[in-house]
């Protein structure tokens, strides 16, 4: 039997029946790793140590953790212990951490094998995954389309079926675009609930690590492992983590369900929108009731995170100098000409173009203007979204405005083309608020997503009304042909 798109919970039957040994599931695995490698999905693989682990694992009847013998993608910017960790960046194209991240030691001692390290764009910068050091990551829906970013690698191993799941990041949609994109699940928790101990920093107050997964029950087994306070992690929170299986089941009747009228639906694909209009359909036929509620200042969401983010990117990366690690300039008149070169050379593009907006939105003359008043609009943004949650118990929007697109397509001339991409993201990374989005059909034979928002630690709440959505429709089911990449 293939393991080729199966599910966390299939592969789990799969062991526990005894029907494939944790050994046979990683050697497939790393198969389908090199038949779909001009996908690109992966940086570094960890082949050798995967079979070993693999090789130790005894399954019996006592055994039975979710995680235990499946192996996952890691994105590139956790750090994983003698596997090499780039972010996607020149600039630590041969960086090889002494430690993990907390997520990663979180998910291997459930059981998990880490297979390798997915393809990204450098430093989670991007929403396209078009400013890797290595290269685009294919859609694999459509060659030469991007997968989203910026966790494009890990979505599009999901979605090809290699991995039944990955980590991601998501610093303002980068979870939930790809998952969009690529037609599978992904969820960002809230800000806290996971460490980011180890996971290399883009802007740390928006930063939340999270699962990409087929379903809505995989993220929730992942989740179950990934979650839980870190006293090495300064902003994890330190709250009781439920099970999130628990209650996924649950029937939503009565349940309110909040759509956001200051985002006009109209001015989406009229596709995408009647997709939108169906998912509705579901939801009531399921118990739930739409109530139109208003967030005022969620149309400053945009410029306020790009003032925000490349801010703290313009602080984060500075640690990034040739000297300590990292790419060094091969010569150098002195000290600064060696951070220069080392720096104009090891960053991409759209990496410099970020910390330079950043360092000028933090000098001296216009930091009250462009940070601090970006932090006072965040306030107002989650002041909102406190206030309609009093009313509704989950908000719903497209995940994306668009379908996938073609390599170059977007950006080339106006990088805020492609910064619009997560116009229906951004807003909850700026409130610290858990967020899933779902595959719920297709436009032109590319995914679609759709965006559940929940309050406050709401998690669980989240991943059972998208499961229940899953359990009622068949599009997190649909498969990519590949026909293109094999």
């Amino acid at each position: 039997m293939s393991i080729q798109f199966k599910s966390i919970s299939e592969l789990r039957v799969m062991l526990d029946e005894r029907s494939i040994s944790p050994s046979e599931l990683i050697q497939e695995t790393i198969q389908l790793t090199k038949k779909y490698q001009e996908l690109n999905c992966f940086v570094t693989m960890n082949d050798e140590f995967a079979l070993k682990k693999a090789s130790t694992i005894i399954l019996d009847d006592k055994n039975s953790e979710n995680l235990l013998g499946i192996p996952l993608g890691q994105k590139d910017l956790f750090c994983t212990e003698g596997l090499r960790t780039t972010c996607s960046s020149k600039i630590l194209e041969n960086f090889i951490p002494p430690y993990s991240a907390t997520v990663v030691k979180n998910l291997e001692d459930a059981g998990s094998i880490t297979l390798g390290k997915t393809n990204m764009d450098e430093f989670a910068m991007g929403s396209s995954n078009e400013t890797s050091f290595f290269g685009n990551v294919h859609n694999p829906w459509k060659k030469g389309y991007v997968p989203g970013g910026s966790s494009g690698g890990s979505a599009a191993a999901v979605a090809a079926g290699i991995v039944p799941a990955a980590t991601g990041t998501d610093t303002g949609g980068s979870i939930r675009q790809p998952a969009a994109h690529c037609g599978i699940t992904g969820l960002k928790p809230t800000y806290g609930r996971v460490s980011r101990w180890g996971m290399i920093a883009f802007a740390s107050s928006l930063d939340q690590a999270g699962p990409l997964a087929r379903t809505a029950e995989d993220c929730a087994i992942l989740l179950n492992s990934m979650s839980g306070f870190d006293s090495k992690d300064t902003t994890s929170l330190n709250s009781d983590v439920p099970d999130f299986l628990i209650n996924i089941n649950q029937p939503i009747d009565g349940l309110k369900i909040g759509i956001i009228k200051e985002f006009n639906l109209g001015d989406l694909d009229p596709k995408v929108q009647a997709q939108f209009e169906e998912s509705i359909k579901t939801y009531e036929n399921l118990g739930a009731q739409f109530v139109e509620v208003s967030l005022p200042n969620i149309s400053a969401s945009v410029p306020t995170y790009y003032s925000i983010a490349p801010a703290e990117c313009s602080s984060n990366l500075s640690r990034f100098d040739g000297v300590r690690f990292g790419h060094r300039a091969e010569s150098s008149d002195d000290l600064n000409d060696l951070y220069t070169k080392s720096r104009s050379e090891g960053f991409g593009d759209e990496v410099k173009r970020r910390i330079l907006i950043g360092t000028y939105a933090l000098s001296a003359g216009y930091y009250d203007a462009y940070y601090k008043k970006a932090q006072q609009v965040r306030r107002l943004i989650k002041n909102d979204f406190d206030k309609v949650f009093k009313s509704v118990d989950v908000l719903m929007t497209p995940t994306s405005p668009n379908t996938a697109f073609e390599f170059g397509s977007k950006g080339a001339q106006n990088p805020v083309e492609l910064y619009l991409e997560d116009l229906f993201t951004i807003s909850s990374n700026l409130a610290g608020l858990p967020a899933i989005s779902i595959p719920h059909g297709q436009v032109n034979s590319l995914p679609v997503g759709l965006q559940l928002i929940g309050n406050f630690l709401k998690e669980g709440q989240l991943l059972n009304v998208a499961h229940l959505f899953q359990q009622n429709s068949d599009f997190h089911l649909a498969q990519p042909s590949l026909e293109d990449f094999s």
